[in-house]
């Protein structure tokens, strides 16, 4: 039995120090990704918002590249997904509200 947790111990170990640079980079983009906005952030936020109500007014989003509208589906995607995950927290039920 000693010799199994001292294995385990080792194993354990191991992988700690192997993924400590990899955990490092995942912390610094959280650091950054995952904060609310601040308020120095509202006037790049309104005009981003304007851009995006310009563009659909003129009918400039007809003129993006084919990588660009990937990804501006793929970032609509993700914050749809979002608002349903806090959906299913805010609920803390998947189906229907407990009324």
């Amino acid at each position: 039995m000693a010799k199994l947790v001292g294995s385990l111990t080792g194993l354990v170990q191991n992988t700690l120090k192997s993924a400590a640079p990899q955990l490092k980079i995942i912390q610094r983009y959280a650091m950054v990704e995952l904060t609310p906005p601040s308020p120095k952030d509202i006037p790049a936020i309104r005009s981003g918002i304007s851009k995006l109500m310009h563009s659909a007014k003129t009918g400039s989003y007809k003129n993006l590249t084919v990588k660009e509208a990937w990804l501006n589906t793929l970032v609509a995607v993700e914050v749809y997904c979002w608002f349903f995950i806090g959906e299913c927290i805010g609920k803390r039920h998947i189906v229907g509200y407990d009324v």
